[in-house]
């Protein structure tokens, strides 16, 4: 699908030099002299590279619509991880550098978001919080409660998290996946 230069906005993924690249941040931009443009942040989908490119109302850029598909974290084998297609139950291997740092959230039968192009995948997306166990909280230090004191505290998958003085060791807590914070105490 075909859109004008200045259509484009963060998260639209265009055909751009060869390349399949995100839009990270835009920016219209109206000189006093010259055209109208719309400055645009691209970040490449396969090799992580960032370009800075301005695309005039004008021109026109190829919108790539990515196919989302739900697949279900099975398990770890080596440096790949597997998922299954909730529907045709096929089993999909993504290297953990592939997923990040966050690999660390995945739990067994979690339901995770792999974006697709051609078949191939080029992006997942983890769920946004998930319920952890604390398993090493630091006790509180009396005298520190004047200012907003949070305490690092270890999860049960090996990861830091900064947390509030009352929670204890053997909690469980619910975790943003995204900046990796405490938001709240688990039902």
């Amino acid at each position: 699908m075909k859109i004008n230069g200045n259509e484009i906005r963060p998260g639209n993924v265009i055909e751009h030099n060869g390349g399949l690249w995100v839009a990270v941040k835009t920016n219209a931009v109206k000189p006093g002299k010259g055209g109208a443009y719309n400055q645009v942040e691209l970040k490449n989908l396969i090799d992580g590279t960032k370009l800075n490119e301005r695309f005039r109302a004008a021109e026109t850029v190829e919108k790539v619509r990515l196919e989302q598909k739900d697949f279900s974290y099975l398990y770890e084998q080596g440096e790949a991880l597997v998922f299954m297609d909730t529907e045709t139950y096929e089993q999909l291997e993504l290297q953990k550098d592939f997923v990040g740092d966050r690999a660390a959230f995945l739990q067994d039968g979690m339901t995770v978001t792999v974006e697709l192009y051609q078949e191939k995948p080029i992006g997942i997306s983890l769920p946004d919080q998930v319920t952890l166990q604390v398993v090493e909280a630091d006790p509180v230090v009396k005298g520190q409660t004047a200012a907003s004191s949070y305490k690092p505290a270890v999860m049960e998958n090996g990861i830091r998290v900064m947390v509030p003085p009352f929670v204890t060791s053997g909690e469980k807590i619910v975790v943003d996946t995204n900046d990796i914070t405490y938001i709240r105490r688990a039902d």
